[in-house]
């Protein structure tokens, strides 16, 4: 078995969408025997996932999965490997700023959960 990371992007639909489209891209981690399976079961957790909720204004909420858009075989696991990669543009770099550090202070206090449990 082989080891994959798969981009699975979701566009995200609140109401009417009469808003800023919203799109959600989730790294994964897929086990297969080759690239067209690892595709196959990327695309399956994808479309599985798909949800509709009522948000607490009571607005239908629908993520609606797109499709798999990278798939990349890991062929080692290399300390401090790169894994993804994404440019943010902010109109306040200062609040930015701010977020990422508060957010490293509640990893460091143990605020944040330690382990990512997928039931």
């Amino acid at each position: 078995m082989n080891w994959y990371l798969s981009k699975i992007v979701y566009r995200i639909i609140c109401g009417e969408g009469l808003h800023t489209p919203q799109f959600d891209e989730q790294l994964r981690l897929i086990e297969a025997e080759n690239e067209s399976v690892a595709f196959a079961k990327a695309r399956s957790f994808g479309y599985r996932e798909e949800e509709m909720f009522l948000n607490e204004k009571q607005h239908l909420v629908r993520w609606e999965f797109i499709n798999v858009s990278e798939l990349y075989k890991l062929t080692a696991l290399i300390d401090g490997a790169e894994l993804y990669s994404k440019i943010h543009e902010s109109e306040n770099p200062d609040l930015y700023i701010t977020t990422v550090h508060k957010k490293a202070t509640d990893i460091q206090s143990g605020s944040t959960h330690k382990y990512l449990q997928l039931l």
